[in-house]
């Protein structure tokens, strides 16, 4: 029987994969990459910091798809926040 492999193992390849989801999601998506501009202009986020911050997002999204049988939509997603002039 092969040794157990520690937890930190399987942490690490979920962190891997949260960040290549969140990447892939940077350069395909227009609601994600806004949240992440908003996240590095807007609250001063590294870039790290921004893309944690859009996969525990997306990964939240996720499980709302999953528990309620919904499918993704972006624009529930990541609404289109309108500026509104004064």
């Amino acid at each position: 029987m092969p040794p157990a492999r520690p937890a930190s193992w399987s942490l690490g390849r979920f962190n891997h994969a949260g960040y290549l989801w969140a990447f892939s999601a940077i350069t395909a998506s227009p609601g994600a990459k806004a949240h992440y501009r908003r996240r590095r202009d807007g609250h001063g986020d590294w870039h790290a910091a921004a893309q944690r911050n859009l996969f525990n997002r997306m990964l939240g999204q996720l499980h709302y798809c999953l528990q309620h049988r919904n499918p993704f939509d972006e624009q529930t997603a990541f609404p289109v926040h309108v500026a509104i002039a004064a």
